[in-house]
């Protein structure tokens, strides 16, 4: 009893201290908030005060709040009252305006119409690639940005303007009364049963009930005799957590939890479950993933995986595993907030451990090996650290230079591309159809002679890398000796646009082509175009076309005790 009591006050001690540790603790870590918060509201009253100039307010406090969230992570950011319809946009895929992407146009320096959205005010008031946009209202848009022309295209749904814009291909200035309404930007902006009874589905934003439109797009495909499914998640950044639980929860059974949250707080932490019967648990799924995949398409991918319910396909995702939530702030103001990490299936986390912004941001995946194995529902093994490794990588065709500076908007781009579009679409009031359409050999020798003609130029790498070498040549001794050389190779990287437009010509015939599908089809019709060009698709093919080597890379490689 002795010995019994004696261990009985040495745990009473022990517990007592920690709990007047963890109490001083508190007290010093709330001293040291209230100290700084009472600085920072002194510093405030003495500039607003006394200093030279008058201060604005919102700047200078706001630089205050975003410089103290910089501190953290990227994800965690402030939105002002004016500010919190970017967030909502973020949330609901939803604004007011006319269903238009915009451009500035360096080489007119005015803001242009690039692309209507398919039955939106802007394409049924008649707006076409390339019109100049003159003026709103009575308000002159001339040399004004992409920025200040958007925020005046925007309104509230219903409110009507006069648009004034400027057509190239005639030359006449025209006016268009539009009447702004809500614009939903589709989550699924095409979907469609492809050779072979494979299923392509792209989701390129998890927006409020866009697990809705994936059910729909499912159903109908399997209904048109579907018999295997590729769900493209590339460059999709994520979005609602439950958006893609519902989404999973189509392809597994009811009552498995897909995603547990651990953050600071008891109410961050929160299991997610599957609560309705699926609509299929046996068709073949690949899903097509890169490194822009992120967030809540890192879940669905990374669940599906875990599961064993999916191939993934494609490269390595993006790692985000922080879950945020939007808090409101006084004055119409809002947080979103990162409050926990996520953890699917397997339980694993897949976030990057280089994810504050004063440690440079997110900058690189953890190496194999420092990351834990963990293992999928059959066996087969997983790791955390960095993003979601497909299980079948699939690099994508690299953009070549000249398709870089052809392609950008950029100061110093001479929109060359964009004019010989613009021409073709003018003579050419209709084309094939989407899904074979390219443009032909006479086309492209025509747009050849047109960039020839236009004086365009970009910075070859070879050339920034060789004078880089010539450079530490001379610093190291050795360019003297090695001069000829130098001269010989020069002279073999000489610029010359014709050889590269030439060496590059099925990569531009297929950027040209994606950009005038979209003119005639919209956005439905440049992605159902893409896919004969398509490497990681056809990869994707390929394997639901094979049933045993679809089978066998969902098989464990090695009997597993877990």
């Amino acid at each position: 009893m002795k010995k019994l009591f004696i261990v009985f006050c040495l745990w009473i001690l022990a517990f007592g201290g920690a709990a007047v540790a963890q109490n001083n603790s508190d007290k010093d870590h709330n001293f040291k908030v209230a100290k700084n918060l009472e600085t920072f509201s002194a510093i405030y009253k003495y500039l607003d005060l006394m200093y030279v100039d008058t201060l604005n307010a919102d700047e200078v406090v706001g630089n205050g709040i975003n410089y103290m969230l910089h501190s953290l992570d990227p994800y965690t950011v402030y939105y002002p009252e004016d500010k919190v319809k970017d967030l909502d946009l973020m949330i609901s895929g939803k604004y007011a305006g006319i269903g238009a992407v915009i451009r500035y146009n360096f080489a007119i320096k005015n803001t242009i119409i690039d692309q209507p959205y398919e039955n939106m005010p802007a394409s049924e008031a008649g707006l076409k690639k390339g019109d100049i946009i003159l003026a709103i209202g009575d308000s002159s848009m001339v040399g004004k940005d992409v920025s200040y022309v958007s925020n005046r295209l925007r309104g509230d749904a219903g409110s009507r303007f006069v648009l004034t814009i400027k057509r190239p291909s005639t030359g006449k200035k025209m006016k268009f009364k539009i009447t702004r309404r809500s614009i939903q930007l589709p989550a699924v902006p095409y979907y469609g049963l492809q050779d072979d009874g494979v299923g392509y589905l792209n989701l390129n934003s998890f927006t409020t009930d866009c697990s809705k439109d994936v059910r729909r797009a499912f159903l109908d495909m399997k209904k048109q005799g579907m018999k295997s499914l590729v769900l493209d998640l590339r460059n999709n950044g994520g979005g609602s957590l439950q958006e893609a639980i519902n989404i999973v929860n189509m392809f597994v059974p009811k009552g498995i939890t897909l995603v547990k949250t651990i953050g600071k707080i008891e109410r961050a932490n929160k299991e997610y479950k599957t609560t309705v019967e699926p609509i299929d648990t046996v068709m073949p799924i690949v899903v097509l993933v890169n490194d822009e995949t992120a967030s809540a398409s890192e879940i669905t991918s990374g669940s599906l995986q875990d599961l064993d319910r999916a191939v993934i396909l494609g490269t390595r995702t993006y790692g985000k595993g922080l879950v945020q939530v939007s808090m409101d702030l006084p004055y119409n103001a809002n947080l979103k907030l990162t409050t926990s990490k996520y953890y699917i299936p397997s339980g694993r986390c897949i976030q990057a451990i280089n994810y504050k912004h004063s440690n440079g941001g997110y900058t690189e995946h953890v190496p194999d090996s420092l990351t834990h194995v963990f293992y999928t529902a059959d066996g087969r093994e997983v790791r955390d650290g960095g993003g979601i490794k497909p299980d079948i990588e699939v690099q994508p065709d690299s953009l070549p230079n000249i398709a870089f500076y052809l392609t950008s908007s950029g100061r110093d781009s001479s929109e060359v591309m964009l004019n010989w579009e613009l021409k073709y679409l003018s003579t050419h009031p209709t084309i094939a159809p989407a899904k074979n359409f390219v443009i032909s050999d006479a086309d492209y020798a025509d747009f050849k002679q047109a960039v020839l003609k236009s004086g365009f130029k970009y910075d070859r790498e070879s050339k920034k890398y060789l004078e880089g070498l010539v450079k530490l040549a001379r610093f190291e001794g050795y360019y003297d000796d090695a001069k000829p050389e130098f001269d010989a190779l020069e002279k073999k990287l000489n610029h010359n646009i014709a050889k590269d437009l030439d060496y590059n010509k099925q990569t531009l015939k297929q950027l040209l082509t994606s950009d005038l599908v979209s003119a005639y089809y919209y956005q439905r019709g440049s992605m159902e175009n893409s896919l004969q060009f398509d490497k990681q698709w056809k990869r994707a093919v390929e394997l639901l076309k094979d049933p045993a080597a679809y089978k066998k890379i969902l098989q464990p490689s090695v009997d597993i005790k877990k």
